[in-house]
């Protein structure tokens, strides 16, 4: 009998739950919907208005356009980030429906 084909391949899934990490650490996700409700803002609005040192959220920015989760373009002197497509906000989302979801089902 021939061996059944696994319906996903073992590379897309370590890359799956590689960019599930990214969703790991909650100055990241505060970045991503900041991205989300702002549109664009440069990493030193992102630092103010999360209340975060510009080193902090530049490691953090790092980390998102390298999962490319965010994407920037420059502006004079500063770069503007925003989030890389609308997967991004997809995948948003559907993590804030369902949590959403479950805490209505703890009441």
């Amino acid at each position: 009998m021939p061996k059944k084909k696994p319906f996903f391949d073992e590379k897309t899934l370590i890359e799956l739950s590689e960019l599930f990490k990214v969703f790991g650490d909650s100055t990241r996700v505060k970045i991503l919907f900041l991205l989300f409700k702002k549109g664009g803002c440069s990493g030193k609005e992102i630092s103010e208005e999360l209340s975060v040192s510009q080193s902090a959220t530049s490691h953090q920015l790092r980390i998102l356009k390298n999962a490319r989760l965010v994407k920037n373009v420059r502006e004079g002197q500063s770069l503007i980030y925003s989030l890389a497509d609308s997967h991004v906000v997809s995948i948003l989302n559907q993590g804030i429906e369902h949590v959403r979801e479950i805490n209505s089902r703890r009441i």
